[in-house]
């Protein structure tokens, strides 16, 4: 028998069958699959030897945050310090910042938080470096900086060794700074390149002298690839907690490993193939990933939600299989960080039954 979650194990289901009481549109998450999701997530760490740093962009909530520590992760990975900040609120000490943090107002909460938590940030250029050098010159404690590195998204990140070696020096010269190593974030099958990368600035620091203690990789769809390595000391994901349709399309999980959906009622059926439900993009989210559609609905393998207004989802069925006004749905989102982030609470159930409501407590930290 697993070990119980403590801080879940409070969590526990009432006599009420959720699709009979709650008011649509409704993100419910199922906290008996969140449980074998943050299990996966952990074992699959342990067994490649791995400090797991799973990233609360997903949920935004503390308390799930606790099981995935309860769990053996070694800290959080957080993307913006208003989220790091809600966690340290809630008494969780050790966050990654995985975001170069740029301008006096940002750095001066970033230094203020590193008087309450073990914290760690990024930076990908030498004007970053200097931002935080600025702030942490006189610090008590360094602040440990990795270098991010672009794992194939285009997004930020040294693009070279060479880039990503400058500023590594930069970080390991400043006052106040910890140079602690690299972070990169591969893009879809791109997980080899991202290694290679990780493992070409490692024997770089070596040839300079510096020590690289972290070599931080992540990403859910690629979670199961992971193996013991020793060109990666640390793993990131976090839509393994809750998963979606994004990752159903990879191969990485089946929807029976999806946690979060969207209850929605049908409120219009203009034809005798379409339905027009209560949540559109400001319930399920607009991201493709490169699919068709805006999600799985369950129990109707060929329904296509093929658009969304802001409260609107249009969806066609096969003729025998288009539902009733009234009828409710439940819709597994591409994406379910973006969810998380759209709805003041959600609803946690076990099962069919309901939990009870919970606040999103991060929710709109984005600066």
């Amino acid at each position: 028998e697993a070990m119980v979650i403590e801080a879940l194990s409070q969590l526990i289901a009432t006599p009420q069958k959720w699709r009979d009481v709650l008011d649509t549109p409704a993100v419910v998450v199922d906290l008996d699959v969140v449980e074998k999701n943050l299990r996966r997530g952990a074992d699959v760490a342990w067994a490649n030897g791995l400090e797991f740093r799973p990233h609360i962009k997903t949920h935004k909530i503390p308390v799930l945050a606790k099981a995935q520590l309860e769990l053996g992760a070694v800290g959080i990975t957080a993307q913006k310090i208003s989220e790091a900040e809600v966690m340290v609120d809630a008494g969780i000490t050790d966050v990654l910042i995985s975001y170069n943090i740029v301008g006096d107002q940002k750095l001066r909460r970033l230094r203020s938080l590193s008087e309450r938590a073990k914290l760690r940030t990024v930076a990908d250029h030498k004007t970053v470096v200097s931002g935080l050098a600025e702030h942490f010159h006189d610090a008590k404690t360094e602040c440990g900086v990795l270098v991010e590195l672009d794992g194939g998204l285009n997004r930020c990140g040294a693009t070279t060794a060479d880039a990503a070696m400058e500023v590594a020096h930069e970080i390991d010269a400043a006052h106040g700074l910890r140079f602690d190593g690299f972070m990169i974030y591969p893009a879809p099958n791109k997980w080899k390149k991202a290694l290679d990368f990780l493992a070409e600035c490692k024997l770089r620091c070596t040839q300079d002298g510096l020590r690289a203690r972290v070599l931080s990789t992540g990403g859910t769809p690629d979670m199961l690839n992971v193996m013991a390595d020793d060109n990666v000391t640390e793993y990131r994901a976090g839509s393994y907690i809750y998963n979606d349709r994004s990752l159903v399309e990879f191969g990485a999980v089946s929807a029976a490993d999806c946690a979060l959906s969207v209850l929605a009622t049908v409120v219009s059926t203009p034809t005798e193939r379409r339905a027009v439900v209560d949540a559109g993009s400001k319930s399920l989210t607009s991201d493709l990933f490169g699919m068709e559609d805006f999600g799985i609905v369950k129990g109707h393998a060929e329904a296509r939600v093929f658009a969304l207004s802001e409260e609107h989802g249009h969806i066609e069925f096969p003729v025998r299989e288009r539902p009733l006004i009234g009828d409710k749905l439940e819709i597994i989102p591409n994406h379910a960080c973006v969810v998380s982030n759209l709805v003041d609470y959600i609803y946690f159930a076990r099962g069919d039954y309901l939990v009870g409501k919970q606040a999103v407590d991060a929710r709109g930290a984005v600066t």
